[in-house]
């Protein structure tokens, strides 16, 4: 059985910093893409940050850029999100996903995505 597991979500004041962290079990993602959204209340579930199997390409959401960095750990089927200078528009349920496809294009949408965690909630204080 295929898992994904977010940890280090909470809360925390604007300005301050969290490090998220998806661990995957059930088999190997090294070769996929995987991602990282987020859903606030009401809204959409918005892309966050993707990144290559490799590691050696990332993208990103135009609002997150310049504080959010996305990592991976292929020797540990792990991947982080490192969240830096954070603001209360970034409070959401942050969910990891994974590309079910080895070698796949790194995708931007929700729907390019097969697994899915159950989410970690990131709340920032003004």
């Amino acid at each position: 059985q295929v898992q994904l597991v977010e940890s280090g979500g909470g809360l925390v004041q604007a300005g301050g910093s969290l490090r998220l962290s998806c661990a995957a079990s059930g088999r190997t993602f090294s070769r996929n893409a995987m991602g990282w959204f987020r859903q606030a209340p009401g809204k959409e579930r918005d892309f966050v940050a993707a990144i290559s199997w490799s590691g050696l390409s990332t993208y990103y959401g135009d609002s997150v850029k310049g504080r959010f960095t996305i990592s991976r750990d292929n020797a540990k089927n792990t991947v982080y999100l490192q969240m830096n200078s954070l603001k209360p528009d970034d409070t959401a349920i942050y969910y990891c996903a994974a590309d079910g496809n080895p070698f796949g294009r790194v995708g931007r949408r929700a729907i390019e995505y097969d697994y899915w965690g159950q989410g970690t909630q990131v709340t920032v204080s003004s």
